[in-house]
């Protein structure tokens, strides 16, 4: 039977972090600066963001070098926290 800690995920990987909110100056900074907490090393062109068709919202895309799991549990539950996350995926 399988551990409730196996993962399909092969680690370090490159993991894409998708955080969406409503679209304002700073929402990818905001989310950078949250992901940046537990991966300092961010790689230039590591960020893209995209607006909604009525750029009413934003989506922000990080893609960060993952060294295991709980590295991205962690990322997830900081934007999770953020009252200005509406969603991370």
């Amino acid at each position: 039977m399988a551990d409730a800690n196996d993962t399909l995920m092969r680690f370090p990987c490159d993991y894409p972090i998708k955080a969406l909110g409503r679209a304002a100056e700073d929402f990818d900074l905001l989310v950078v600066g949250i992901v940046r907490k537990h991966v300092p090393d961010l790689l230039e062109g590591a960020v893209t963001t995209r607006l909604s068709r009525g750029d009413r919202f934003v989506s922000v895309t990080v893609n960060v070098r993952a060294e295991n799991k709980q590295q991205i549990d962690n990322i997830y539950l900081d934007l999770t926290a953020n009252k200005n996350v509406l969603v991370a995926l």
